[in-house]
C-alpha cells in the first residue's frame, strides 16, 4: 500500500509525509515512510526524516525500527532493536559533544513500536466503548497507551468518505522505576479509522503544548496483486 499524508497546526498545513507498507518476505511487513515540512513552515523550520520499520508478520511483534532526523544543522539517528524480553535503543547525534551512541535498555515481553501497534489496534475487533492497554516504545522511551473506541461516524476528507471508527488516545509516560507520569506535552488525541476490512489511518488530531495539529490522509493506493484493490 502507498499512502500519503498532509500535516497540520491550528488548521494550517505544515508538513506532508509518503508512506508505503510492503510484505517485505514470507513473515516480515515492513513501513518506509519519508516526512518533510512545507512551505511557511519550512521557512521557518526546516526537518525532514526517514523512519523503516519492520514486523513479524504472524505475532505482529516488532523486529528493528531505523529512524533519520534532519533539523536544521543537526542530523538524529535512532534505532531499536527489538527481542523477546525488550528493546535496546541506540540514539546517536551530528554533531554532538558526547562520545558514542547513547544506549538505553527497557525490558518489557510484549511492546510494540508505533508501526506494530497499529497494525495490533486494526487486528482487533474494536467494538464501541471498549478500551485497549498496550506499552509502546517509539523511539527513546516507553509509554501506556490507553486506545478508547468512542463511536462510529461518517468522516470526509482529501481521500473520499469513509464509515470511520472513532478512538480516544491518552499517553502516560513509563518512568525508570515503572511508575505512570503525565506526557510533557502530548495531551490527548482522537483517531478515525476506516470502519471495513482495511481499517485505514484517516485522521489524527492530537492537542500538545503548541495547540492542535493533525495528519490527514490525501490518498491511498493499494498494489494490483491485492484483492479488491482500489485507487482513491
Amino acid at each position: 500500500m502507498h499512502a500519503k499524508y498532509g500535516f497540520g497546526w491550528s488548521g494550517f498545513p505544515g508538513a506532508a509525509a509518503d508512506v508505503r507498507l510492503t510484505k517485505a518476505s514470507g513473515d516480515r511487513l515492513q513501513l518506509d515512510g519519508t516526512i518533510h515540512t512545507t512551505g511557511l513552515v519550512r521557512a521557518l523550520w526546516k526537518f525532514d526524516a526517514t523512519h523503516t520499520s519492520r514486523v513479524d508478520a504472524g505475532t505482529l511483534h516488532p523486529l528493528e525500527m531505523k529512524q533519520i532526523e534532519n533539523v536544521r544543522n543537526k542530523k538524529i539517528v535512532t534505532s531499536l532493536s527489538f527481542d523477546s524480553s525488550g528493546v535496546t535503543s541506540r540514539e546517536t547525534e551530528t554533531p554532538s559533544k558526547s562520545v558514542g551512541p547513547k544506549i538505553r535498555r527497557f525490558d518489557s515481553s510484549n511492546l510494540f513500536d508505533l508501526y506494530s501497534a497499529l497494525l495490533y489496534l486494526r487486528s482487533q475487533p474494536l467494538q464501541d466503548r471498549s478500551i485497549q492497554r498496550i506499552v509502546v516504545y517509539p523511539a527513546t522511551s516507553a509509554y501506556l497507551a490507553t486506545v478508547t473506541v468512542l463511536g462510529r461516524e461518517r468522516l470526509t476528507g482529501p481521500s473520499g468518505a469513509y464509515n470511520a471508527i472513532k478512538l480516544d488516545l491518552q499517553l502516560s509516560k513509563i518512568g525508570k522505576n515503572r511508575e505512570l507520569e503525565p506526557h510533557r506535552k502530548f495531551r490527548r488525541a482522537t483517531v478515525w479509522l476506516s470502519d471495513d476490512p482495511d481499517r485505514l489511518l484517516l485522521r489524527i488530531e492530537a492537542q500538545v503544548f503548541v495547540g492542535t495539529v493533525f495528519a490527514e490522509l490525501q490518498s491511498v493506493e493499494f498494489d494490483d496483486a491485492r484483492s479488491g484493490s482500489h485507487l482513491n
